[in-house]
């Protein structure tokens, strides 16, 4: 009788300290509940992509695409050092629409980021969303209550870092086999090497592995100097002056957004605005290949958040690069192999 009453009592203890915390962190529980559910969809919904294969309403075109991922799978575990898992080894259908919103947001005046806080894997410059109208919520609220600049955008595909098995989204389909290739390389080195509280390492890192990797997965299959490789590698010159010329763009504004603490908001606005728009001009003189890039800007114009995203991308392409190069004779096996050690990981 005792021990019934000891359990009873605990159990009770238990029931009373999880209704304090669900009514303490009613938002945290709430978001949490709600993503859990749309990532279970997204597991539940997704089918092996040997059943995707075989169904007879998959394009030829789709069927070479998955095949591209397969094989960029095992050449990363072969020959770069990513961890074995069983993402990517189903896909979701999309029916051509998203399925991940995120919302960022920067202090309008620096490039000092937004971040939210989440149970066991700390913080990020970002919050996701599967439902828009709940993204679009957020986006409004932090717009309007906190008064900074904030970013709405999809999401290409997506990294649980373990917590499920991470399909492939049909969309990445639509992608050029070097693009899939890299994409896919990008997010299993998330799986590999997550050190938390270090968005902008983790996301230069797997941008940083990605691209290698592509490149590499290219040769392999066709040969260096093939077509194929060479190709890839044109397509994405425009890609890396359009980084490079936006770095620097970056870098503009940091310097006068240092420079101007003393000022009054609406200086500081008037300042920022007329930087922002010789940006804009300015970017008309890079000399792109392709007019992909040529009208970006016609209708849009960038604040703090687009700016810190390809910071948090790729501001540490260089730095990567040079510790390849000069660390490890460009071995990038041998440099994650170390990464992995050197760092503790999720």
């Amino acid at each position: 009788m005792k021990v019934k009453k000891i359990l009873k009592r605990v159990g009770l203890a238990l029931a009373v300290l999880i209704v304090i915390f669900v009514a303490w962190q009613f938002e945290l529980v709430s978001y949490g509940m709600m993503q859990l559910r749309g990532q279970l969809r997204v597991v539940n919904q997704s089918v092996p992509l040997e059943e995707f294969l075989a169904d007879t309403s998959t394009t030829q075109a789709q069927k070479e695409k998955v095949q591209v991922i397969m094989e960029a799978k095992q050449f990363a575990f072969d020959e770069l050092g990513i961890n074995y898992s069983e993402n990517y080894s189903t896909i979701f259908d999309q029916e051509g629409k998203p399925s991940m919103f995120v919302v960022t947001a920067c202090d309008p005046y620096s490039f000092r980021p937004r971040t939210w806080k989440f149970p066991f894997i700390g913080r990020f410059p970002y919050k996701g969303f599967f439902v828009r109208e709940k993204a679009v919520e957020e986006f409004n609220r932090v717009k309007e209550e906190e008064g900074l600049d904030v970013g709405l955008r999809t999401a290409g595909g997506w990294s649980t870092l373990g917590w499920f098995k991470d399909p492939v989204l049909s969309n990445m389909l639509n992608r050029s086999e070097g693009d899939l290739a890299s994409l896919i390389i990008h997010e299993l080195t998330h799986g590999t090497l997550f050190v938390k509280d270090s968005v902008t390492f983790n996301e230069n890192l797997a941008s940083f592995i990605g691209d290698r990797g592509a490149i590499m997965f290219l040769e392999d299959k066709y040969g260096k100097g093939s077509q194929e490789v060479t190709d890839y590698i044109a397509s994405n010159e425009d890609q890396v002056m359009f980084r490079t010329y936006l770095l620097g763009a970056s870098q503009r504004l940091d310097s006068l957004y240092k420079g101007m603490t003393d000022l009054e908001v609406d200086e500081k606005q008037v300042l920022k605005d007329q930087m922002i728009e010789q940006i804009k001009v300015d970017f008309k003189n890079v000399p792109f290949k392709s007019a992909r890039y040529l009208s970006y800007f016609d209708d849009f114009t960038p604040n703090n958040t687009f700016f810190m995203s390809l910071l948090r991308y790729n501001s540490q392409q260089d730095v990567l690069e040079a510790q390849l190069d000069g660390e490890f004779g460009g071995d990038l096996l041998a440099y994650l192999e170390y990464l992995k050690k050197r760092y503790p990981s999720l």
